[in-house]
This record gives structure tokens, C-alpha cells and sequence, in this order.
């Protein structure tokens, strides 16, 4: 079986349309699949229809903040049109909004003019992030690289503290039904004794899972994270977090299976 279970589209910062992602995982064999856009479940609405061939998982990436980091939850399995997710995405679509128009202005005082207009005319919908700012620096010619505009200009310090924080993030998603996973464990770079703290913390406010594998990563990387995984109980969930085509390393469903010894979460959707 052929999972991802953590990709995106243009309705947040991916490139393709939900029903041109859908398209490319039937190309690619993808039998499970979840559309997990960043605060937002646009894609669910403005899809055309989902072959037989596929079974969709409905679901969200919420940004939310620990420690001044930010953090981000996958929920699985969850009810769209519960009243609590509603709330709660559209909550996160001001926080965002606050968030884009503060990045902005932090580059206004860079010397880049018209940073939030542009940037939202090339996100071209309302859930504007990091990603759509970069495009504006590399279109403006402000930038050559998507590294260098985070590096120069994007990195900018708490932008976490827009988010709420991680515990919030797993009572919406257990509100609507939904299984909490911790997205991409090692994409934040903590040690191992802060990665232990939020995982105590997360574990805590009701998260029953994390991703063991988010991509392209190292053979022990991936049984570290098993390890890690089995050790504290959690269920494993694995996703490329696919964003566009030309991404070798965040392919769709471009990943290994999940170690055996570990229980896949998709066993536990209702």
C-alpha cells in the first residue's frame, strides 16, 4: 500500500491544485492519501471528485508555537464541517493574516516596497506564508534563491508567538475526531533532550502520534525515529510533505514504508 499522509496544495503554499495533486497520486500509485494544507481546508471543497482508486483522508497542518519555536500538528481523520475545526481554521486564517501583514512591514523597513500586496497577488488566496514572501523577493529580483530570502530577510525572530500553542492545536484536532501527529520531528534541529520535552508536552495535551518518516531522510534517521516513536507509544504516521513537482527530496508518496515493529496510525482512523 502507497501512503502519504502529508502533502499540499495551492490552496496554502503548495504548486498544484487539489485535483492536479490528486492526478499525480493516482499516477504514482498512492492508495492512502491526506491533503493537509497549512491552517486551511480549502482544497476538500474545490476538489472535482477523488478516483476509487484512492482513499482521502481528510486533513489539516496547523501552525502553533512551543517555547518560541514554531511547531507544526497534523490532524488525521478529521470531520471538515465540525463546528470546532470551522472555528478553528478560521482563527488561524487571522492569526495568519496578522502574521503576513508584521512580516511585511518588517520588510518595508528592509528597503522591499509593496511586500504584502505582492505577495498576496502571487499566493493568490488568503493563507499567505514564508514560502509566498520568498517568490516575492526572487520575482522582485530582490533574491536569486529561495535560501538566500529566508536567510536575508525571512528569518525573522518569534514569528511563533501568532500561533497558539501546541495543546490548543490537539483540542481542535480531537474536537472534530481527529488523530494529532507531530509533523517532521527532525525539520525543527532540537536536541534530543528538548525533541523528549515536546514530545512530554505533546503526549500531555492528547497527541497520539508522530511522523517517523517526512520525506527523503538517512536510513538511521528513520530508525531513530521508530525507536523513539515505539519507545513512548505513539502511533507512526509517515508523508513526503510534497509542496511541487521539482522537489527530489518531498517527492509524492516518495518515501519508504514504516519500519514493521511500528503501528501505523491509519489502523486507528474512524
Amino acid at each position: 500500500m502507497h501512503v502519504d499522509l502529508h502533502t499540499h496544495t495551492d490552496c496554502s503554499d503548495g504548486k498544484l491544485t487539489p485535483d492536479e495533486l490528486i492526478s499525480r497520486a493516482l499516477d504514482r500509485k498512492v492508495s492512502l492519501l491526506s491533503i493537509t494544507d497549512h491552517d486551511t481546508l480549502s482544497a476538500y471543497s474545490a476538489l472535482e471528485s477523488v478516483p476509487a482508486e484512492i482513499t482521502l483522508v481528510p486533513g489539516i497542518e496547523f501552525s502553533c508555537g512551543w517555547k518560541k519555536l514554531e511547531i507544526h500538528i497534523v490532524g488525521l481523520s478529521i470531520d471538515l464541517a465540525n463546528p470546532v475545526m470551522q472555528k478553528a481554521v478560521a482563527d488561524q486564517q487571522q492569526a495568519r493574516l496578522v502574521r503576513a501583514r508584521q512580516i511585511a512591514e518588517h520588510l518595508e523597513k528592509q528597503g522591499v516596497p509593496d511586500a504584502f500586496d505582492g505577495t498576496a497577488q502571487i499566493a493568490g488566496n488568503d493563507n499567505i506564508g514564508r514560502p509566498h514572501f520568498a517568490a516575492f523577493l526572487i520575482e522582485t529580483g530582490v533574491c536569486k534563491s529561495t535560501t538566500e530570502a529566508f536567510k536575508k530577510y525571512l528569518s525573522i525572530k518569534n514569528l511563533a508567538r501568532y500561533w497558539p500553542e501546541v495543546s490548543t492545536s490537539i483540542e481542535w484536532i480531537r474536537g472534530a475526531g481527529g488523530i494529532a501527529v507531530l509533523a517532521h520531528p527532525l525539520k525543527y534541529k532540537l536536541t534530543r533532550t528538548r525533541l523528549n520535552m515536546l514530545l512530554d508536552d505533546f503526549q500531555a495535551a492528547g497527541g497520539r502520534a508522530m511522523e517517523v518518516i517526512s520525506g527523503k531522510q538517512l536510513e538511521w534517521q528513520t530508525r531513530d525515529m521508530a525507536s523513539l516513536c515505539i519507545k513512548r507509544g505513539l502511533l507512526a504516521s509517515c508523508g513526503s510533505d510534497f509542496h511541487q513537482p521539482d522537489l527530489s527530496w518531498a517527492e509524492l508518496a516518495d518515501i519508504p514504508p514504516l519500519p514493521g515493529d511500528c503501528e501505523p496510525v491509519w489502523r486507528h482512523f474512524a
